[in-house]
């Protein structure tokens, strides 16, 4: 494919990605609905929990993100080799992670949760929910390993027909095993959990078998048994730590975020959980357009044509602002008529407690289709330590106004939210000003 900066091609690589990149977002907003109508305690501590395994899923998903930069990187430059060395490199290292975190998982939760989790229901529900869905951090790390490969070589087509059928295993799974359908005790969270495992195993073992059977990548022999070249490993953990360190940054202050508001009460934890489900659903295109923005500023980079990496930038922020607003400004407008299809229950009283909190969540949803395009462009150059310094800077920033507006001088959830806020605004700035000039121009791997 060659490369260049029409609207065409922005569309045609991140659309496809931003189902797959989006498919833990969609995992977590189908389990907040079947939860929300088992019931309010099971609801309350999927929001918590859930921003807590967005965190376990970003730290594999920052690494493949560096994994598909040098595969982006060495497609540009026509290195077949280097693009499956790179990719195999790329599997070897997230299996390994992922047996890690499975081992902390499993015998390390439940005094991580005991550290930031008052209410003992709240508690319990969290350990149930990790306790099956750390079996699937296997399958969730190598499969987007696999889509990072075909992500960097702008082959994503596959991606939306996998995403698909991880949707629909997921949503029949929860149904069934959340409210006990066909003979089975219901097991509310725990069986929330269970269904997005299973579905994650099911999507990978497809992913797999449609890899085999594609002969466009025979080229890159990555099915051949290689010596793991020892650069390619380095090259990637260099590039990747910075983008898990950011990750965890960015969503770990959430989870804080999140604890802050669990001590206030489990209504303002509801009301929380509510804008955060549609904070994740509309925010969709930014995470699809960021992954885009990461394989073509590494490519043209690759091509030798760093000239078009700032008029990529400013096209893909335009066109995701567009679809971002067109998509956002309805629901927040008219946030019943939306959300009582998925939130609806014999009265809307959850949904009208949360509706004075949609503005404030529409400027944040503007900002970030700024910041998150400028930002992820940033990572796209290679510079990722510098993009890991600026988020350190605002994540600082983000939890300290947290822990005021909530800990110390509780006014109410907007103020709370508000922190978003001024944390997108620094990095946007930030961003800019560093791809403004030409420091990442010479980076190398």
């Amino acid at each position: 494919m060659n490369l260049n900066t029409s609207y065409k091609q922005i569309l045609s690589i991140s659309v496809p990605i931003m189902l797959g990149s989006a498919a833990q977002n969609i995992i977590v907003l189908s389990d907040n609905v079947f939860l929300y109508h088992y019931n309010s305690v099971d609801f309350a501590a999927a929001g918590l929990v859930g921003v807590f395994y967005l965190i376990i899923a970003s730290i594999g998903y920052g690494f493949s993100r560096g994994g598909q930069i040098i595969v982006a990187r060495k497609y540009g430059e026509k290195n077949h080799k280097g693009v499956g060395n790179a990719f195999q490199a790329l599997m070897i290292f997230e299996f390994f992670l992922s047996l890690l975190l499975f081992l902390f998982l499993q015998f390390g939760i439940t005094s991580f949760f005991k550290l930031f989790i008052v209410d003992p229901q709240i508690l319990s529900k969290c350990v149930d929910y990790i306790h099956y869905r750390s079996f699937g951090i296997f399958f969730s790390y190598l499969g987007i390993s696999l889509i990072s490969f075909y992500t960097g070589i702008a082959k994503t087509k596959f991606i939306i027909y996998d995403t698909i059928v991880l949707i629909i295993v997921n949503l029949a799974l929860n149904y069934i095993l959340v409210f006990g359908k066909f003979g089975l005790e219901p097991m509310g969270i725990a069986g929330s959990a269970l269904a997005s495992t299973i579905a994650e195993i099911v999507a990978f073992i497809i992913f797999i078998l449609y890899m085999v059977w594609d002969k466009t990548n025979r080229k890159y022999d990555l099915l051949a048994l290689k010596t793991l070249e020892v650069k390619d490993a380095f090259n990637m953990f260099k590039i990747s730590t910075p983008i898990v360190f950011q990750s965890i940054l960015s969503i770990g202050s959430w989870f804080l975020f999140f604890s802050f508001i669990e001590n206030v009460g489990q209504r303002e934890l509801e009301i929380s959980n509510i804008l955060r489900t549609v904070y994740l659903i509309l925010s969709i295109p930014c995470w699809g357009f960021s992954a885009g923005i990461n394989t073509l500023v590494s490519g043209f980079i690759g091509h030798k044509k760093r000239q078009a990496v700032l008029p990529i930038i400013f096209k893909t922020t335009k066109l995701n602002l567009l679809i971002t607003l067109a998509i956002s400004i309805p629901v927040v407008l008219f946030p019943e008529f939306f959300l009582y299809p998925i939130f609806g229950k014999e009265d809307m009283t959850l949904i009208l407690l949360s509706k004075p909190y949609f503005p404030i969540l529409l400027i944040i949803l503007s900002i970030f289709g700024v910041g998150g395009i400028f930002f992820n462009g940033l990572i796209g150059t290679g510079h990722t330590q510098t993009a890991l310094r600026i988020q350190t800077i605002f994540t600082v920033f983000y939890i300290v106004y947290s822990y005021i507006m909530i800990k110390v001088y509780y006014i109410d959830l907007n103020w709370a939210w508000a922190a978003e806020i001024f944390y997108w605004v620094g990095i946007t700035l930030m961003s800019y000003l560093y791809l403004k000039t030409n420091k990442w121009h010479f980076l190398k791997f």
